[in-house]
């Protein structure tokens, strides 16, 4: 053990940016999500099964649990870079070649997400201003595209921190 308490074995190991850790915790909340989802489909199959009441507008709250749980996973992943790679071409560049086209394209990722993130922002205005809500349960849409809109804002700033991470030449 060190002075701090802490196990000296752990002293050195850097902790995680802060950008991958917001991130990680984002992603377990859209995991627990995920299983809420599951367990909600599950509930409303057995129920229509076997005493012909399924949950009333279950795939609605399907439809928004599932975009929100997409969004939360997207900055994990690419905080960890855990999108698809393909260096067909570039394989054969020096590494500081190919980091810095992988530099390019997290900005072009960036703008993007960016982009959508507009777009999701300007979707939540008008589902605000319009009061729309979902056909059965009458859920107001826009909290849904709100969270959507904060999550891809999210992501389009990992990919913008991995790119300039990338850019230092330091290991993303």
């Amino acid at each position: 053990m060190s002075d701090a308490g802490v196990p000296a074995e752990t002293a050195h190991e850097p902790r995680p940016p802060l950008i991958e850790r917001v991130s990680s915790t984002i992603a377990v909340l859209g995991g627990l999500l995920s299983l809420s989802t599951a367990m909600l489909v599950v509930v409303s199959v057995i129920g229509r099964k076997f005493f012909d009441a399924p949950i009333n507008g279950d795939f609605e709250l399907v439809q928004m649990a599932t975009a929100i749980a997409i969004f939360s996973f997207l900055p994990y992943c690419q905080a960890r870079r855990g999108n698809i790679l393909v260096d067909t071409f570039t394989s054969w560049l020096p590494a500081r070649v190919n980091t810095c086209i992988d530099a390019l394209w997290d900005i072009t990722y960036a703008i993007m997400m960016g982009v959508i993130t507009v777009c999701l922002a300007t979707g939540v205005i008008e589902h605000f201003r319009t009061r729309q809500t979902t056909m059965l349960l009458q859920l107001v849409v826009w909290p849904a595209l709100a969270i959507c809109a904060a999550l891809a804002l999210l992501l389009t700033f990992v990919a913008l921190a991995t790119a300039v991470t990338l850019a230092r030449g330091e290991r993303a």
